[in-house]
């Protein structure tokens, strides 16, 4: 700590972060000093140079690799990365703070987000990005759930060209931070799930206009068992048996999901469903 209070995190050429004081660095010729406390720096800090390929994985489990290489990081930090890396926009350090240590008091939290600030940093890569009172991940850190979700919503809107519509590649079906209990983690997991479950849907859909049965029924598929309970999905798979002229193949899957509701809820196929399979039924 400094005269003025100030800590900073100071990069060198090579790329690594250092702790400095306000009245001096190491560092002969630091590229930028960074404050940890939320108030300016004494002068303008330039972009950190980071020419390593850093890639966070949250799909099935929490994993950071710069260059190929694992990094660990500590429980609170993987809890700070992943939280910045869920949101589409920078977010106020009161409001990262109270999310990630709701159970203690605001003063603990502010302690307890710088230290873990510091702690991110040590790995010498940029990795969260400081911009007035808001932090953010840094850009240059590529995030496998974003580029999921924007394959789903390509999917969704019907931007995909149909060259590129394949199981393939995708992470649809993949579970964000299984065993991950937080109240803002479930909350994302749900969505994700919704997400998946829908573009996963449209995939299947849109298969089956061109005439793409066998790829059709696998994202189909793919969707029911993600949901089994979900009748849009079952509505989908049950269509390309129909329109792939499976007459059989539809009425047992109508059959399995209609056992399957009654069994688990008490509820019976809604009135589309069963307008989707009346004329295969009928005597």
């Amino acid at each position: 700590m400094g005269a003025n209070g100030g800590l900073w995190v100071a990069y060198g050429s090579d790329g690594k972060g250092r702790v400095a004081s306000s009245t001096g660095t190491s560092l002969r010729q630091p590229h930028a000093l960074e404050r940890l406390d939320g108030c300016p720096a004494p002068r303008q800090s330039a972009s950190v140079p980071n020419h390593a390929e850093l890639d966070l994985r949250l799909l099935n489990g929490f994993e950071f690799f710069g260059n190929g290489e694992p990094i660990i990081f500590p429980p609170g930090v993987q809890r700070l990365i992943a939280f910045l890396a869920l949101s589409d926009r920078p977010l106020q350090r009161v409001y990262v703070a109270c999310k990630l240590w709701i159970d203690t008091t605001e003063e603990r939290a502010f302690a307890n987000l710088r230290s873990t600030l510091w702690r991110a940093n040590r790995s010498g890569h940029h990795l969260v990005a400081t911009l007035g009172s808001q932090l953010a991940l840094a850009p240059e850190v590529r995030v496998d759930v974003r580029e999921a979700r924007a394959q789903a919503r390509r999917l969704l809107e019907g931007g995909t060209p149909p060259e590129d519509l394949n199981l393939d590649g995708l992470a649809l079906s993949a579970e964000l931070l299984p065993d991950w209990y937080d109240d803002w983690v479930m909350i994302e997991q749900e969505r994700y799930r919704q997400l998946g479950l829908h573009a996963l849907e449209a995939l299947a859909q849109r298969l089956v206009a061109l005439g793409r049965y066998g790829e059709a029924v696998d994202a189909a598929l793919a969707a029911v068992a993600g949901e089994p309970l979900r009748e849009s999905a079952q509505r989908t798979l049950i269509g390309i048996h129909v329109a792939e002229g499976n007459p059989s193949e539809a009425l047992r899957q109508y059959e399995l999901f209609r056992t399957t509701l009654d069994e688990a809820l008490g509820l019976a196929p809604s009135p589309r469903m069963e307008a989707l399979v009346a004329g295969l039924t009928a005597r």
